[in-house]
């Protein structure tokens, strides 16, 4: 009877043990079932990704020019200004630049501009006034795509345009403070000016030249030669070499067909004026002074209109007063002091309005 005793005893303890050895074998079912419902959850935060990434694509801006980007005049002067406006948003990242150069036939400048229009950019710049136009047919097409152009005061306006900028330099402010130089240091008594078309920048800045050599002396002789090309090397060496026969010791001129004047300057010991880039690279012996543009102070008023959805319709002008037009002097040519109280003079009365220069 004992022994049957035992064996139930046993036997129920048997079962309690059975009983709390199961509490155990749930356990993993809790993890297992619910551990992949977090992980499920993570892909979520990725998905929104794209859309912070399509907020900080690059601003894209597309440039056609008639010359070089190393043109060391007015193609150059703009491709370096978007270089540093690309600086200062935070470089290729937040802002992208492409562009077309030697674009010489309008015909192949307007199908690029249709071209990077069509492909989404957000600002067109062509950068010639023999673009206008070509921009006048193409603008209306592309309504949500800002295009710029100049120099010129022309927006389109009146035409119903809304999406084009314009620009333009008073390039007559630096070449008078050109010309007050020259006419101080030429022992000759005699200039020659390489002009390329009698036009836009280029006719102001001749005539700013003029104004101010003959303000400085009345009795210098400035010989003017428009040459009829803006790309012509060849003619401009030969305009500047006629010069030089003439008995000039100083040389000016302006657009990229100078560098073949530089040249015949550097080869004749002639000073040479310099304008719209720097140019004292080329020949560092002779270059006395540049006028150079800087057209971040346009870009960076037309970049912020377009981020507020003004797409076009406002014009802009660089100048001395404005910080557009910089007088850049040769450190390695030693001006003297009273000359450069002279030039520095004009500056003051230009920016103040005492001097009014002549342009018509």
């Amino acid at each position: 009877m004992k022994r049957n005793l035992i064996l139930v005893l046993v036997l129920a303890l048997a079962l309690v043990l059975s009983a709390c050895g199961g509490a155990p074998a749930e356990e993993p079912a809790a993890p297992v079932a619910e551990e992949p419902a977090a992980p499920a959850e993570e892909p979520a935060a990725p998905a929104e990704e794209p859309a912070a990434e399509e907020m900080m694509e690059a601003f894209k801006v597309a440039i056609i020019m008639p010359s070089s980007i190393t043109d060391l005049a007015f193609s150059q002067s703009m491709f370096d200004a978007l270089l540093a406006v690309q600086a200062e948003m935070g470089g290729e990242e937040a802002m992208e630049i492409v562009y077309s150069e030697g674009m010489f036939v309008v015909d192949d400048a307007a199908a690029a501009i249709r071209d990077y229009a069509s492909e989404g950019y957000n600002l067109v710049i062509a950068h010639g006034s023999q673009y206008g136009s070509s921009l006048q047919e193409i603008a209306p097409d592309f309504p949500e795509t800002s295009f710029a152009w100049g120099t010129t005061l022309n927006t389109f306006s009146d035409d119903g345009i809304t999406n084009v900028f314009a620009y333009e330099a008073n390039s007559q402010e630096g070449g008078y403070v050109n010309g007050v130089i020259a006419a101080s240091l030429s022992e000759a008594g005699v200039i020659g000016v390489v002009g390329p078309i009698e036009a836009g920048d280029a006719s102001l800045y001749v005539k700013g030249f003029v104004a101010g050599a003959e303000a400085t002396n009345p009795d210098v002789v400035v010989n003017v030669n428009w040459i009829g090309s803006f790309s012509d090397v060849a003619l401009a060496s030969e305009a500047a070499s006629t010069h030089v026969a003439a008995g000039a010791d100083v040389l000016t001129g302006t657009a990229q067909m100078v560098v073949g004047a530089i040249g015949v300057a550097e080869e004749n010991g002639a000073l040479w004026f310099g304008t719209q880039s720097s140019q004292t690279s080329l020949a560092p012996d002779i270059v006395v002074a540049n006028q150079v543009y800087d057209w971040s102070v346009v870009l960076d008023e037309i970049l912020a209109l377009i981020h507020e959805g003004t797409y076009g319709g406002e014009a802009y002008t660089i100048t001395l007063a404005n910080g557009g037009l910089v007088m850049d002097y040769n450190s390695g040519y030693t001006l003297p002091d009273d000359v450069k109280a002279l030039a520095d003079a004009a500056v003051a009365g230009i920016i103040d309005g005492s001097i009014v220069i002549p342009v018509e």
